[in-house]
Formats: C-alpha cells, sequence, structure tokens
C-alpha cells in the first residue's frame, strides 16, 4: 500500500516554488536534477549563502531578503562577464511561515524574472535556527572570456561602480548608530542607505562591458580595501587609490563632511556588492564610454603598480591612511 500524500517539503516547494521554475530545464521541480543548455559558451558557476544575523537582521522584509540573496550572486556573475542563466535555492528555516514565504517567494519571483534568472531545482530543511538561505546561480559567458581575479597588470587603471559605503551606513543606521542620530530628522536619507544595505544593485548591465576591456574583476562584497587586496594578490601586482576619488552618494558624502561617518570603515565595510576592476589605460575612455552606455556609473579611482605590497590608500594630499582592517570577515 502506498502513501501519495505529499510531505510538507513537497507541498511548501509546489506552493511557492514550483509558480517561479518556469524554464523547461527545471521540469516543474518534479525531477532531482535540472539542465542548463550551454548554448555554446563557457557556463560560469557561484554560490553565496546569506544568513539570518550575520547578513540580514531578523525583522527585514522577507522581500528583499530574497531580492538580496540572489543579487549577491548575481553581482558576481556581472564581475565576471557573464550572463544569468538559472539558479538553486536552498532555504534552511525554522518553522513554514505561510506568510513569511509568500512574501520571500514573490521577491524572489521579481527578481528571477527582472533578471533573467529563472529557478530551476533546490532544497528546503529544517533548522532550529538561524535561517539560512543559499544559492548557486549559473551564467553563461563566451568560450575562453571569463574575467579573473587575476590578469592585472601595473598601469592598469582601477574603476569602481556606483557608490561605496553606503550599505555599512545602512546598517549602521538600522542599528542605531552615529549615522542614526545625524540623520534623526531626514527619513529619505535614512532609508536611501537602509535600502542599500538590504537590497543591492547588481551590475548585470555592464557585463559585456567586462568581457571586452576588464584585465581583472570581481565584486566588492567584503569591503573596497580588501576586495582589491585580494585581486592584487591573486594578480600579483600593488595598487595606489586615491581616497578622495572614491565615489560616495551625497548621503554619505555629508555625514563624512559632519564627521558621522569615517571613510576608513566605509571602505572596508562589506555589503556594496559593486564591481572593481581593471581596465589598460589605452582602453580607459572606451570603457568609461561604454559604461555610460549601459546607464552604469564608473569612477577610476587608482593606478595598479608593480611590487608584491598590498595597496596603499592616499588622501588628497597624497598622505597614506591607515587602515586597521581590511574588510569584512566572517571568522
Amino acid at each position: 500500500m502506498t502513501n501519495d500524500t505529499p510531505s510538507g517539503e513537497d507541498s511548501l516547494i509546489a506552493r511557492y516554488f514550483k509558480p517561479l521554475a518556469t524554464d523547461p530545464g527545471a521540469f516543474g521541480l518534479v525531477d532531482d536534477a535540472a539542465i542548463i543548455k550551454a548554448e555554446g559558451c563557457d557556463i560560469v558557476v557561484k554560490t553565496d549563502a546569506i544568513v539570518e544575523g550575520v547578513h540580514y537582521l531578523p525583522d527585514d522584509p522577507p522581500e528583499g531578503i530574497a531580492k538580496k540573496a540572489l543579487r549577491v550572486n548575481l553581482s558576481d556573475l556581472a564581475a565576471k562577464g557573464a550572463t544569468p542563466a538559472g539558479f538553486v535555492l536552498t532555504l534552511a528555516l525554522r518553522k513554514a511561515d505561510e506568510s513569511w514565504l509568500s512574501a520571500f517567494a514573490r521577491g524572489l519571483g521579481e527578481d528571477a524574472v527582472s533578471f533573467g534568472c529563472p529557478l530551476l531545482g533546490g532544497d528546503t530543511v529544517s533548522t532550529p535556527g538561524p535561517v539560512m538561505i543559499s544559492i548557486a546561480a549559473w551564467g553563461r559567458v563566451p568560450a575562453g572570456r571569463m574575467v579573473h581575479r587575476f590578469g592585472a597588470n601595473p598601469g592598469d587603471r582601477i574603476m569602481v561602480t556606483g557608490t561605496i559605503g553606503d550599505a555599512v551606513l545602512g546598517l549602521e543606521v538600522l542599528k542605531g548608530g552615529p549615522a542614526a542620530t545625524a540623520l534623526a530628522g531626514d527619513p529619505a536619507a535614512r532609508e536611501l542607505l537602509i535600502g542599500r544595505y538590504r537590497v543591492p544593485q547588481p551590475r548585470n548591465a555592464l557585463a559585456a562591458c567586462i568581457r571586452d576591456f576588464a584585465t581583472a574583476s570581481m565584486d566588492v562584497s567584503d569591503g573596497l580595501a580588501g576586495d582589491l587586496a585580494k585581486l592584487c594578490a591573486a594578480s600579483k601586482v600593488s595598487a595606489e587609490v586615491d581616497v578622495s576619488r572614491i565615489p560616495t552618494s551625497p548621503v554619505a558624502a555629508m555625514l563624512l563632511s559632519r564627521g558621522a561617518a569615517d571613510i576608513a570603515a566605509m571602505i572596508s565595510g562589506g555589503d556594496d556588492y559593486e564591481i572593481l576592476c581593471t581596465v589598460p589605460a589605452v582602453k580607459r575612455e572606451a570603457f568609461l564610454a561604454e559604461a555610460g552606455q549601459a546607464g552604469v556609473a564608473v569612477a577610476e579611482i587608482g593606478t595598479i603598480a608593480a611590487g608584491a605590497g598590498r595597496p596603499r590608500f592616499l588622501d588628497g594630499q597624497g598622505a597614506e591612511i591607515s587602515l586597521t582592517r581590511l574588510s569584512f570577515s566572517h571568522f
């Protein structure tokens, strides 16, 4: 005698996630695996997890948590020059809260459509906590064209997209730090910073530009200073950065001017999810022009240097800024 009653996990998947699995290679989530067609390209694979209390706060909106979980992976694909192809999801929950799951699935589905990255499968498990969301994402890149961390050469210009430091300031606002006090009467500014922490803006529109011009590239997830150090170490080079040229939002610039923010903390804090890349000097103008056409703001912040020393961060007068830490660390 067989029991055809679906398990709690099967019911959860069918209710919240099967509607997101619209790609033919997902087989409606009724199989144990999915198919991604290479289509004559290399397949780039990336996985990142976000954990309650580490990467997001317990009371963060579930739609935003879902979007962050996917976007941190999309950000890495963009830095490699890859176009999103699909993702799988592992969701570890304390309980099956229907209102939370409904909002989470809605946010995830919105981003799956807007970024062209469909759900292909995954797993749901129970945990005593904290909640953990792990996504593995795949992207396609023309054969042999993935852009690595290594490859930067002395003289290359160092480029970074968007603005740096907003996310760490947003977390500070949520935790009631100095930024929260300074912005007590400016709810719009507070929400801008909080939004940058909760919902990253992956620069997938720049993927083709990265492929065409960058010698090395990675996304800024653990802090600009530390991630540049990783890129330089992989490339066996050093760097000099003019901190005054690091792009900041008007809100962050205002906090810096008031002494309510610290540039060292902003460049070593995590969660920016911008792209850091190096471009040969002769290709600088073409790169900036193409980035502009893609609608992505890019700033040149320094130059790759010969040698194996860690990158030097200089103020507007050329004096080196001392950093007590380079980046966020999980351990």
